[in-house]
């Protein structure tokens, strides 16, 4: 998918994917230096970010923001229409599988809706259990 988009690819790179894919719950681009740190310690956080960004675009990632802070997390492989429950405290995700766009239409009569997206943020059982 890099190649094909004009990127390189790169052990670093491979190995940014790795750390996402194997996470299973979004992470700020500070979790993912500190994660690829051990391997890669000359790797700086812009670069970091930079191809977490990268991977937005090219929809291998998905973003969000928490607190003002871009958090992002491998691309789903559920390719049925569903949006996300996410742990404020530990970055885990549940997909709900239903959408509040069905109510929100009817408010929005005779606008033009190009997209939406629909996160609720919260505690998971584990963290709140926690609490």
């Amino acid at each position: 998918m890099l190649k094909e988009a004009g990127y390189k690819h790169t052990n670093k790179r491979q190995r940014l994917v790795e750390i996402l894919n194997d996470a299973n719950r979004y992470l700020s681009a500070k979790q993912v230096q500190e994660l690829i740190a051990p391997e890669f310690p000359q790797l700086s956080y812009d670069t970091i970010y930079r191809n977490l960004y990268t991977f937005v675009q090219l929809n291998i990632l998905e973003e969000t923001e928490l607190n003002g802070e871009k958090l992002f997390r491998f691309r789903c492989q559920n390719h049925g229409h569903h949006h996300h429950f996410i742990c404020e405290k530990c970055g885990s995700t549940r997909e709900i599988d239903m959408c509040p766009m069905d109510f929100f239409k009817d408010q929005l009569e005779g606008c033009e809706i190009h997209s939406h997206r629909f996160e609720i943020f919260g505690l998971c059982e584990k963290c709140a259990a926690k609490a």
